[in-house]
């Protein structure tokens, strides 16, 4: 029998798992340089951080206390387990210089929606501090009440940009983005390519 927290988990990765249909060819081909930009400074920062005291530096546009929600958030969406999440591949450092780079038009909607995420979270839990505060559980209480509104699609849609990057550029880190979905990590093939081209050799 799973426990509680195997099913919780199986559970926020659909989270993950429904969002194909975010990844256009045309948008990641228009942001690509600047994704690529975000990247590599999200791989910097989070070095960086490793040696920082006290930890949670280097953050263009979010602070302290911001980073650590919207690390949350994303540990919820892409959350660590049998396999390591958005937390372990840093996606936090990822979105803080996706909005300072390719998606500065939506820093009002982080500052908005990180100001309703508070007041969402003292509705439901008066006596809670900060989001990233709270228990596992009570996070995906939050955040279900939440889920429907635009804040949440842009966070989870740069969780998912930042989960899933090259590992050369920064995030993906030990490739675990690319494991989970069961990505092959060859960007070269050589011929035959399918039955359909072995058929052809073949015939």
């Amino acid at each position: 029998m799973q426990h509680t927290e195997d099913l919780e988990g199986t559970s926020r990765r659909s989270f993950l798992l429904s969002t194909g249909s975010l990844f256009t060819t045309a948008w990641l081909g228009t942001q690509w340089a600047a994704i690529t930009a975000a990247a590599h400074h999200a791989a910097d920062m989070a070095a960086a951080d490793l040696a920082a005291a006290p930890a949670w530096k280097g953050f263009q546009f979010l602070s302290e206390s911001e980073s650590k929600d919207v690390d949350a958030i994303a540990a919820q969406i892409v959350p660590s387990g049998a396999t390591p999440g958005a937390r372990e591949a840093h996606a936090v450092y990822f979105i803080d210089r996706a909005l300072t780079t390719f998606d500065q038009d939506k820093q009002a909607a982080y500052t908005q929606g990180l100001k309703d995420l508070s007041a969402k979270t003292h509705e439901l839990f008066p006596d809670a501090g900060r989001f990233s505060g709270l228990s596992s559980t009570q996070q995906i209480r939050v955040l279900t009440a939440i889920e429907k509104t635009p804040f949440f699609a842009q966070v989870r849609l740069h969780t998912i940009v930042g989960f899933f990057a090259n590992p050369e550029y920064g995030g993906n880190d030990e490739k675990i983005g690319w494991n989970l979905i069961g990505f092959e990590d060859k960007f070269s093939w050589e011929p035959p390519f399918g039955h359909y081209d072995r058929e052809f050799k073949q015939s």
